[in-house]
């Protein structure tokens, strides 16, 4: 049994869930791996959908919960509290190593606990551009963690460029994708049941706070309820994630209710909601949904404002400001906007099968916890 690896895997929204999912249950049968998902921050909000439940569905050995958000909101105070929370499962684990996904204040602390306690971090999806404070968040997360596991080469080259050494580097592409064209995909009528969806057509709801622009969400808020308003597409609206803002965003969906067009949800299953995005007309809104995989199904996009500015854009993705006649005007062209299905640019579905290659390589627990930068030659 002393051989057997400890590794933990940090989950806080459902959309980074819906990344490493694939990648838990690879192993998490495996006889050499002992695998926990510590779950905290969005899961265990009520408001947000108690995405924990879905969690559980996925009957996963060992799962801990831990409660990270205060009575404030502040970002910072998240970070800290979940510090002290995986810090204490770290004590009592001793795992040799931490997997966090992305660019949350979530994934900032378990690179953190891992770095400053001589445990391996392992980041998935680091070298990526996020736009906001994200950004920070994301390459502040490469240069704590000890091994990156990259969705393409593109990626690959920005961690070398930060001075992390190629060794360290492991492109899987993007594990949603393994999901994505899965045969095990829900079938649309069953989504349609399980949700009480009616509409025969329908246009898909993402709109998230910008945390740099968080003085100005509760006027954009408004404005793009108002233009939905006006719009006379059927919308399934999917509540927006827990940053600085979101009440904004979730008061101004209130005057959406009592409306036969919209059908408002805090929260999808991952599965279910891809299904639901395969089969719209189109999606609107900033979700990294719009850019990462509605272009592979086909589907198009409406991308508002500034959240996703730098990310890899298709060329087919209109973008709008936050004003109400620039989204009205991407409203009434969109139906006539038939962009076709974009070959993957985040590997080819099979993630999680290169994930498990490179965890079983004893090389990667040979990785030096000692850190080292290494130098690009400049022309």
């Amino acid at each position: 049994m002393n051989n057997v690896k400890k590794i933990i895997f940090l989950t806080g929204t459902r959309a980074d869930f819906g990344k490493i999912k694939s990648l838990i249950s690879i192993l998490d049968d495996k006889k050499e791996f002992e695998v926990h998902v510590f779950v905290t921050g969005m899961h265990l909000q009520k408001e947000y959908g108690y995405t924990l439940v879905e969690i559980e569905r996925c009957n996963f050995k060992n799962v801990f919960t831990f409660e990270n958000h205060t009575h404030e909101t502040t970002m910072d105070l998240t970070l800290a509290k979940t510090i002290e929370g995986l810090s204490g499962y770290c004590k009592q684990i001793n795992p040799d190593m931490i997997v966090v996904h992305g660019d949350r204040v979530e994934t900032l602390a378990g690179a953190i606990v891992g770095s400053l306690n001589n445990i391996l971090v392992a980041h998935i999806e680091g070298g990526e551009l996020s736009g906001t404070v994200d950004e920070l968040i994301r390459h502040s997360v490469s240069k704590l963690s000890h091994i990156h596991f990259v969705s393409n080469d593109e990626a690959a080259s920005r961690l070398v460029q930060m001075g992390e050494m190629k060794s360290s580097i492991y492109t899987i592409g993007s594990p949603d994708i393994d999901i994505m064209f899965s045969d095990n995909l829900p079938s649309l009528e069953s989504v349609k049941e399980y949700y009480q969806i009616s509409f025969e057509t329908f246009a898909i709801v993402m709109f998230h706070p910008v945390t740099t622009e968080s003085k100005e969400m509760q006027q954009y808020a408004l404005d793009f309820v108002e233009s939905l308003l006006l719009d006379t597409h059927n919308y399934v609206v999917i509540y927006p994630n827990n940053d600085l803002g979101s009440q904004f965003i979730i008061n101004a969906y209130s005057q959406l209710k009592n409306n036969d067009r919209f059908k408002i949800y805090p929260s999808l299953r991952f599965e279910y909601f891809l299904t639901l995005l395969k089969n719209s007309q189109f999606i609107i809104g900033n979700s990294s949904a719009g850019i990462r995989e509605a272009p592979y199904y086909g589907i198009p996009i409406i991308n508002i404002g500034t959240r996703q500015q730098n990310r890899a854009l298709h060329a087919d993705i209109i973008n709008v400001d936050y004003t109400k006649a620039a989204i009205g005007d991407a409203l009434q062209m969109i139906d006539s906007h038939k962009p076709k299905p974009t070959k993957s640019a985040f590997g080819k579905g099979n993630s999680a099968q290169l994930f498990l290659k490179s965890i079983e390589n004893k090389t990667i627990w040979k990785v030096n916890h000692q850190k080292q930068f290494r130098n690009i030659k400049v022309n």
